[in-house]
């Protein structure tokens, strides 16, 4: 089974003031399960986890809303404040719901490069793990010495890199990246998603630019804690959906392809691909 481990699904009412601002045309509109399933079902993709992309409470209630309605929705990302003083109590209540698989600070948007490295999120994550839940870093390059100490402080964790980290494809910087990853890919329980690259590659989208990424990324995680998604519909900034399946279909090896484009987000997520095969 083919799953994306990674796609949105946003409503401009909700998102007054917020990212994606209008100009950003391709996506500045209402994005929903109705607009997905013919390009999931085209491509061979049986189910997805779909992710948060507001700070807030409601957008996850919106997003578990949706997966009680469509079955192709195997998991949710969520999101709360870790650092709120009743952080875990609402971690509690989301975990009630049995597709809440994760919860994703975004971190990229904070202007504290080290607000993740912080005892103050300890009640929460405890929380978390209590509740069996992942974490979803949403970093870039900056955060990762960050995200290293607090991985080291919660080795029982299980944490996933969204987007590769976003490393700096359009400058062709990979240096200064690799070296921070390889310390988080040393970790047993970090895991690192084939997901946004084209995003981060400005005009440098060809086969050959990014290759050297994504071979640097199953070098260090292996073909075990690689996870495929779309970030779709962001991903229509850079590129088509089956284009960002198909060159990741060429640049992972075909030996590897059950794992990185399925059962890793299963095991990962602990997700029940039979759900979709029952509400069929």
């Amino acid at each position: 089974m083919r799953i994306d481990a990674h796609q949105h699904f946003w409503l401009m009412r909700n998102r007054e003031g917020q990212w994606p601002p209008p100009e950003l045309a391709d996506i500045h509109r209402d994005f929903g399960p109705q607009d997905l399933e013919p390009t999931l079902m085209a491509c061979g993709i049986a189910g997805t986890v779909l992710v948060q992309s507001l700070p807030t409470m409601d957008d996850t209630d919106f997003m578990l809303d949706l997966a009680d309605r469509h079955s192709f929705i195997l998991g949710v990302v969520g999101w709360v404040d870790l650092k709120a003083p009743d952080a875990a109590r609402h971690v509690v209540r989301l975990s009630a719901h049995p597709r809440l698989k994760s919860l994703r600070p975004m971190l990229q948007d904070l202007a504290d490069d080290d607000w993740i490295d912080d005892p103050r999120l300890d009640p929460a994550i405890d929380a978390m793990k209590e509740a069996d839940l992942r974490f979803d870093a949403l970093v870039m390059p900056q955060h990762l010495k960050a995200l290293t100490a607090f991985a080291k402080r919660h080795p029982d964790l299980p944490i996933v890199i969204d987007h590769g980290a976003k490393p700096r494809i359009a400058t062709g910087e990979i240096h200064s990246w690799r070296g921070p990853m390889a310390e988080l890919a040393a970790l047993p329980r970090v895991h690192c998603k084939l997901s946004g690259l084209l995003t981060e590659a400005g005009g440098r989208r060809d086969l050959s630019s990014i290759g050297p990424y994504v071979e640097t990324l199953l070098d260090l995680f292996g073909p075990e804690r690689l996870i495929w998604g779309s970030d779709w519909p962001v991903l229509r900034l850079a590129g088509t959906y089956e284009g960002w399946l198909a060159m990741c279909h060429d640049l992972v090896p075909a030996r590897h392809h059950d794992q990185v484009f399925g059962l890793n987000a299963a095991r990962f997520y602990k997700l029940d691909p039979r759900q979709n095969e029952r509400a069929a």
